[in-house]
């Protein structure tokens, strides 16, 4: 316990207040594809939740049990374990003991693995199934796994987030684009009504709804007050915290093959014992460049996936491993580079998160962003996002200013994934629950 509680001051996602917060990320260069899906599913997109059923989950359905895995670039066995924490809804460490919510062992290891097959990039995949036989959950709220290696929970090399629903109230929620802000623009107005019939809600203080966009971090919303308190229900109407920006469709390519060119992408090449992918060169569809006054271009519908990506690969039914790894090269190009922003790739295979890994560095001589990414054989989304300089690097919980307007644009038509979450602590309670999950 002393070595979990000492890692909480080394992880990088943390507040202004140097409180530590938890996101799903990678701590080590060697780690990459970490991904979260259910152990039986036909749905290859998915950001996956589990629920409470009879106040335990035991691995026993497939439907309600995820599938951790991950690849390390080597054919050297590697020991990892991890280790359970139970989290707030705003993601700091619960207060509660491990017994309070893992029935079993408190630590497992991760026994299943195996190595690339005919690839330039040795890599082992590694995957574990949780909850399982060893451990097993009896509390609703968040969760984060810590993925370390040799024993030491100090030499992390990932974390997982995920959440844990007792479904007991109903969320109603509406999109709409008459917003607080501008009628039929660029931002979005989410209304949430939550039913709470089945809780002895004393003071609306003890609920606190979260809403997430299209699994972003950084413009995560949490309401403490409802606008309207009736008899068995919370209504949050009207709320200026619940105005996001519409964004844009996400952009993306796809690297099945190593011969072919896939969408949008211009060529592939083999060199030195790599693959590089050189994608399309891309179009500012925001306002950055367009000149005093001008929109960016038009809104135009297409379908994408929120910001979600597969594993895919040609001539295999094992694409685990026997997909490549490959650099995939991105331009975007702008005659001068944002003055008073750093320029981001993001989307799931990032994160969504704003680091050094895929920040864009400006190319004076070509005038274009560029940055590159070393992803395994799929189908991807990506979007291009703008910081604020006078933020610092962090994730969710962060004071940093992140938009789509000058590279991507925002309309009001874009179709988004909001998911909201409902938790309770009544007073004296030591743990948010979380009762009400829902995808709008």
């Amino acid at each position: 316990m002393k070595k979990i509680h000492l890692l909480l001051l080394l992880l990088l996602c943390a507040t202004p207040r140097g409180v530590a917060q938890y996101c799903t990320s990678i701590h080590n260069a060697n780690i990459h594809t970490l991904r979260t899906r259910y152990v039986d599913t036909d749905l290859p997109l998915q950001r996956p939740y589990l629920v409470l059923v009879n106040g335990v989950i035991d691995g026993s359905d497939g439907t309600n049990t995820l599938e951790i895995s991950f690849d390390e670039l080597s054919h050297d066995i590697q020991q990892y374990s991890y280790t359970l924490l139970h989290c707030n809804h705003d993601w700091t460490k619960s207060d509660i003991s491990s017994y309070e919510y893992v029935r079993g062992f408190t630590t497992g290891d991760v026994v299943d693995y195996e190595l690339s097959l005919n690839t330039q990039q040795a890599y082992t995949h590694y995957w574990f199934t949780f909850p399982n036989d060893q451990m097993q959950l009896t509390a609703s709220g968040n969760y984060v796994l810590l993925i370390y290696q040799d024993g030491d929970v100090e030499n992390m090399v990932a974390q997982v987030c995920f959440s844990v629903v007792e479904q007991i109230v109903d969320v109603d929620a509406s999109l709409r684009a008459n917003t607080d802000i501008e009628l039929n623009g660029r931002y979005q107005q989410l209304d949430v009504d939550v039913r709470t019939a089945a809780l002895n809600v004393r003071d609306a203080q003890e609920v606190k709804v979260v809403v997430q966009q299209n699994g972003r971090w950084d413009n995560m919303v949490t309401l403490g007050k409802p606008t309207f308190v009736e008899p068995g229900r919370l209504r949050y109407i009207n709320q200026k915290s619940l105005v996001f920006e519409g964004g844009n469709e996400f952009r993306h390519f796809d690297i099945y093959s190593t011969y072919y060119a896939g969408y949008h992408v211009d060529v592939v090449d083999y060199a030195q014992g790599e693959y590089h992918v050189l994608l399309d060169v891309d179009e500012i569809r925001g306002t950055m460049g367009r000149g005093a006054g001008r929109e960016g271009l038009p809104y135009l519908t297409e379908e994408d996936a929120n910001g979600q990506w597969v594993v895919n690969c040609e001539k295999t039914d094992y694409v685990d491993t026997e997909a490549e790894y490959m650099w995939v090269h991105f331009c975007l190009p702008t005659m001068q580079p944002l003055m008073d922003a750093r320029v981001f790739v993001g989307g799931d295979m990032f994160y969504n998160q704003y680091a050094a890994t895929n920040m864009m560095y400006y190319d004076a001589e070509t005038k274009c962003y560029r940055a590159r990414a070393y992803i395994k054989q799929g189908g991807y989304n990506y979007m291009y996002y703008s910081v604020k300089s006078d933020g610092q690097l962090q994730t969710h919980g962060s004071p940093v200013k992140v938009s789509t307007l000058p590279l991507e644009g925002s309309h009001w038509q874009t179709e988004n994934e909001y998911v909201i979450k409902v938790y309770y602590r009544p007073f004296g309670g030591r743990y948010d629950r979380l009762l009400g999950y829902k995808v709008l």
